[in-house]
């Protein structure tokens, strides 16, 4: 059984961006223990299948359709949820999209795009739950950032932005929040298998440069949610993986002006071979 499971009785959980990728591993584990799970997604068929799949591994979902970009949307299925759980113990802000661009290029628009969804979906889930978590004096907040606001590679300006406002939003809910029982963690894994590049709007080729790092990465969700809440359980704030993360973590904070230069010339590198 999972430690988060032997901390919290009653195991109720909302997860953004359960119908597919990390959201649905992270939700099948759950299962696996008996969570009760808030599965969202906006993606309504494939969230159906997610809803069948955490019943067979014996959970019990409750299915909200959910754009985590929409306040108001959010306010309503937060609600919603807690009237049909009397409270909750695990928020994984997890729904996020992932696109590229030259910075001047990537058209405002878009920007505007991944920060409603990226960032502000975070904001909202922390927003919306933390009166409840504060008032039971218990929980824990898992955002899914990524190494991305760490190492900042070129093109991915938006994305990067993003994900380091997750790292700063988590490291300052920690100090916040710890008074009242409630633990955070802030999640920044590299590459692994998922879907993310179906949502990209900076064309073809940005599409199949990510494509190819996602598959080039040889890490599964399932393998990476297994770790993550592990870690979690054990109280961790930086839940960094795998290793490759972890040394691009170490190297921000040693030699920063020279990992600039490292990722630079690895990403460039990289692309120059997708063709």
């Amino acid at each position: 059984m999972l430690r988060l499971s032997q901390q919290f009785s009653r195991k109720r959980a909302f997860i953004t961006g359960a119908a597919s990728g990390l959201g649905k591993a992270l939700s099948l584990h759950l299962a696996a223990d008996g969570w009760t799970i808030g599965i969202s997604d906006v993606n309504t068929e494939a969230l159906k299948k997610t809803h069948h799949e955490v019943e067979q591994a014996g959970g019990n979902p409750i299915l909200f359709q959910l754009d985590v970009s929409d306040k108001v949307a959010y306010k309503t299925v937060a609600n919603d949820f807690l009237k049909q759980t009397g409270g909750i113990d695990l928020l994984v802000n997890n729904a996020g999209v992932g696109d590229g661009g030259k910075f001047e290029e990537y058209s405002l628009d878009n920007w505007e795009w991944m920060v409603r969804i990226n960032q502000f979906g975070v904001l909202y889930g922390c927003h919306h739950f933390i009166p409840t978590f504060k008032k039971q004096q218990s929980g824990q907040i898992m955002n899914i950032a990524s190494i991305a606001g760490v190492s900042c590679a070129p093109q991915m300006g938006a994305y990067n932005m993003t994900k380091a406002a997750v790292i700063a939003i988590s490291e300052t809910l920690y100090g916040e929040l710890m008074d009242d029982n409630i633990r955070v963690s802030c999640v920044m894994p590299s590459y692994f298998k998922t879907n993310i590049a179906e949502g990209v709007r900076g064309g073809e080729r940005i599409k199949k440069i990510t494509q190819t790092f996602i598959e080039r990465s040889g890490f599964e969700a399932a393998e990476i949610a297994q770790e993550i809440l592990v870690r979690a359980g054990n109280g961790e704030l930086y839940i960094i993986l795998p290793k490759a993360a972890r040394k691009i973590w170490m190297m921000k904070r040693l030699m920063p002006t020279r990992l600039r230069r490292i990722v630079k010339e690895k990403y460039m590198q990289a692309i120059g071979r997708i063709r």
